[in-house]
């Protein structure tokens, strides 16, 4: 028999959110990555490159502002996803001095294959769940979604 309340603190409810979040995210990353042939991806260099195909012609400037890193820690991602030919770098026109990012069709390839299976990993693990499990994981979306926009409207802290 259950003794604990129905509803969990909301201290406690946060810590189990959070673990479960971590937990899922860093097994779906290893089940994903079971038989890829290419060299992996680290986080911040494919958050780089989900940024620029969302915006093509992206300065490494703005990029910097958007991932909440500074401007030479995207410039090291650049030269590294450059060398790997899954960014284009070109002169800004307006500006000599500044560089345009370009996500290449390797990179969209690359991306869309992850896309792929992340979707027939997560999908099949969905379609096993209980009718009643699935009802609930959608009914859970907007909540989430509004968590992930809270995070996203959060004031930055000065990292001094």
């Amino acid at each position: 028999m259950e003794t604990g309340p129905a509803h969990p603190p909301n201290g406690a409810l946060a810590d189990e959110f959070s673990a479960l979040l971590t937990g899922i995210q860093r097994m779906l990353r290893r089940r994903l990555r079971q038989g890829l042939d290419q060299p992996r991806l680290r986080g911040a260099q494919v958050e780089l490159l989900h940024l620029v195909m969302d915006t093509p012609g992206l300065r490494v400037s703005a990029a910097a502002e958007e991932l909440c890193l500074a401007g030479n820690s995207v410039s090291t991602l650049v030269n590294q996803l450059v060398a790997q030919d899954l960014l284009r770098r070109e002169v800004d026109p307006a500006d000599r001095r500044a560089a345009l990012l370009y996500a290449t069709e390797a990179a969209h390839q690359r991306i869309e294959a992850w896309r792929e299976r992340r979707r027939a990993l997560t999908g099949e693990l969905v379609a096993g769940l209980p009718g009643p499990e699935r009802a609930a994981l959608a009914a859970a979306l907007p909540a989430l979604r509004s968590l992930a926009q809270g995070l996203r409207d959060l004031p930055e802290e000065d990292p001094r």
